[in-house]
C-alpha cells in the first residue's frame, strides 16, 4: 500500500490517544495519531515522522501521523489500519481462490476467511510496532479484544458449522491462524509481551498448543509505502 500526499515533520508530544502536537517547518500543528497503542519508544520528542494529508478537508485535524523513524531500525509504520490492508494485498498474491474480509463466525467478526488449494482458514491480523533487540513484541498495551480473538480461533479449529460451510456444503474443517504484521524492517519474529499483558501471552500459548498457526509477516517500509516482503513462523 502507498500513501499519497505525505510530508515530513518532527514529533513534539502526544496530547491524548488520538492527537499529537508536531512541528511542520517551524509551525506547530495538531494531528491525528493513527494508533491508539502507547508507542512510547517511538513517539519521543524530536523524532522524525511522516504525515499524510487527510482525505476530508473539513476534518478537525488536517494530517494523520503514519510513520516514525527509529534509529537502528528505520521507518516504522504505526497506522493501525495498515496491517489488514497489506494482508489483503498479500493474500491476493498468494493465489487464494476465495478471500472474505470481516468474516462473520458465530457472534464475532474474524479479519479474514480464506480458501486456498482445498484449505479453509480463519485468520486474525495483529500489527506489531514494538521492537527490542530486533525482536517484535505484542501487545504494547493490554488488549482484551486480542485475547478474545485468540480464544475464538482456538475454539473454531476443525469446525464445519460456519455459514460458508453450511451454505456451500463444505466439509473441510477450519484451520486457524494469527498473523503478526511487523510494520518495520530488520525484525522477523514477534513474541508475546507478557509483562504488558500476561493473559494475552497465555492465550497465545494455548492457541499454538491447540494448533492455531502463528505467522510473522515482515514488511518493507519507506516514508510513504508498506508491503509484506517476508514470511516466517
Amino acid at each position: 500500500m502507498k500513501y499519497n500526499n505525505t510530508i515530513r515533520a518532527a514529533f513534539i508530544e502526544r496530547l491524548n490517544r488520538f492527537e499529537a502536537a508536531v512541528d511542520i517547518n517551524g509551525s506547530i500543528e495538531i494531528v491525528h495519531v493513527k494508533n491508539t497503542g502507547r508507542c512510547r519508544e517511538l513517539l519521543v520528542k524530536g523524532a522524525e515522522i511522516i504525515l499524510s494529508v487527510a482525505d476530508n478537508p473539513a476534518r478537525k485535524t488536517k494530517y494523520d501521523l503514519i510513520t516514525v523513524y527509529k534509529p537502528g531500525i528505520g521507518w516504522v509504520n504505526i497506522d493501525s489500519q495498515a496491517p489488514n490492508k497489506v494482508v489483503a494485498e498479500w493474500l491476493i498474491k498468494q493465489g487464494c481462490q476465495y478471500i472474505k474480509p470481516e468474516y462473520t463466525y458465530g457472534q464475532s467478526r474474524i479479519d479474514f476467511y480464506i480458501e486456498k488449494d482445498g484449505h479453509r482458514i480463519l485468520m486474525e491480523v495483529k500489527g506489531c510496532t514494538l521492537e527490542k533487540d530486533h525482536i517484535g513484541y505484542f501487545p504494547d498495551a493490554p488488549t482484551q479484544r486480542g485475547v478474545k480473538h485468540l480464544k475464538e480461533l482456538t475454539e473454531a479449529l476443525g469446525n464445519t458449522d460456519d455459514k460458508r460451510a453450511i451454505d456451500n456444503n463444505l466439509t473441510v474443517p477450519l484451520e486457524c491462524a494469527v498473523a503478526f504484521v511487523i510494520q518495520m524492517e530488520h525484525v522477523n519474529e514477534v513474541r508475546a509481551n507478557e509483562k504488558m499483558h500476561k493473559e494475552f501471552a497465555e492465550a497465545l500459548d494455548e492457541a499454538k498448543k491447540s494448533g492455531v498457526k502463528v505467522l510473522f509477516l515482515g514488511c518493507h517500509v519507506t516514508e510513504n509505502e508498506l508491503y509484506i516482503d517476508r514470511l516466517s513462523g
